[in-house]
């Protein structure tokens, strides 16, 4: 089982892409991309490249729980995906995704143009570590 993720930004996407086993990160990438409609045809031609069994698409819900712009944008990119393709598509909670990847970023020194390049595959990256972290011990849970 493959798991493919998104960190759907207004101009640049990251994408991740698990290995077959759905167990680590195997792949992540970004593209730019300013049409929610075109974003969501390059995601679905690229999951569907990869093999995915599943897309898990970033939800950033505001730190209370409630549902801002951002998030609203996710649940449309959702629906569009959902048109296009085959593929389940999930939502999954990703506040603080972004500020962790900064710090990962910060801690590997990698700062300017190089980081703005690559924060959002790495947030991409760790939409997809949790969404399998989950997936995998909710697996063992159940025996």
């Amino acid at each position: 089982m493959r798991v493919f993720a998104v960190d759907y930004g207004d101009v640049r996407t990251g994408l991740a892409v698990s290995d077959e086993t759905a167990s680590i990160v195997g792949e992540a990438w970004v593209f730019r991309e300013t049409s929610i409609r075109a974003a969501a045809r390059t995601i679905t031609e690229e999951a569907a490249k990869r093999g995915a069994d599943v897309i898990v698409v970033g939800y950033p819900k505001n730190m209370d729980g409630s549902v801002g712009p951002r998030a609203k944008k996710s649940e449309e990119l959702m629906g569009i995906l959902q048109e296009l393709c085959n593929i389940e598509v999930v939502l999954w909670d990703e506040r603080l995704t972004t500020a962790s990847a900064h710090m990962i970023l910060t801690d590997a020194g990698v700062f300017g143009k190089k980081r703005k390049k690559n924060i959002d595959a790495v947030a991409a990256s760790l939409i997809l570590e949790g969404y399998l972290q989950k997936m995998n011990s909710t697996k063992n849970e159940a025996g």
